[in-house]
C-alpha cells in the first residue's frame, strides 16, 4: 500500500543556488548534500521538522535529449503549499529576506494565502488555514 509522500522534485538551473534560497530565504534544513556519481550531487531540503523532502534536481543527472526536457521544466513545476501559523508575519518576514511575492496575504474561503516564487519562478503558496476548518474536505 502507499504510504505518505516523502519527496517532490524541483528542477534546478544550480543546486547550490536553489539550496542557498531554500535554507537561507525560506528558513528551510538541508537534509541532504551527497555526491551522486561522478559530477552529480542529490540534494534535499525541508521545513523545519516537516515530512516532506524538496530534491533539488540538476537537469545535468540525465544525457542527450532528456537534459533538453528537463532544462525546460525549470520554474514550471506544480505549485506547492506550505501550511504556515501566521501567514500576515510569515510574508513579512520573507519579503524582509527578499523573497519575491506574486501577491500579498489576502483573505480567501479557507483563510489567508499568500503566493511567493522561487528563484527560479516556481510557485510558493503561503496558507494559513481558519480555525473552523472551512475548506477542508
Amino acid at each position: 500500500m502507499i504510504g505518505s509522500l516523502s519527496q517532490v522534485t524541483l528542477v534546478v538551473a544550480n543546486q547550490t543556488d536553489a539550496a542557498t534560497f531554500y535554507t537561507d530565504k525560506l528558513g528551510f534544513e538541508k537534509r541532504a548534500d551527497e555526491p551522486m556519481g561522478e559530477d552529480n550531487r542529490w540534494v534535499t531540503v525541508a521545513p523545519p521538522g516537516g515530512d516532506v523532502e524538496i530534491v533539488l534536481q540538476s537537469p545535468d543527472w540525465f544525457e542527450g535529449e532528456e537534459v533538453v526536457r528537463r532544462r525546460s521544466m525549470i520554474g514550471e513545476s506544480p505549485e506547492l503549499a506550505f501550511a504556515v501559523d501566521d501567514c500576515r508575519e510569515t510574508h513579512e518576514t520573507l519579503t524582509d529576506r527578499g523573497v519575491d511575492f506574486h501577491t500579498a496575504p489576502e483573505s480567501v474561503p479557507w483563510g489567508v494565502q499568500a503566493v511567493a516564487y522561487d528563484l527560479y519562478e516556481n510557485r510558493l503558496v503561503l496558507i494559513e488555514r481558519n480555525d473552523d476548518g472551512a475548506g477542508d474536505e
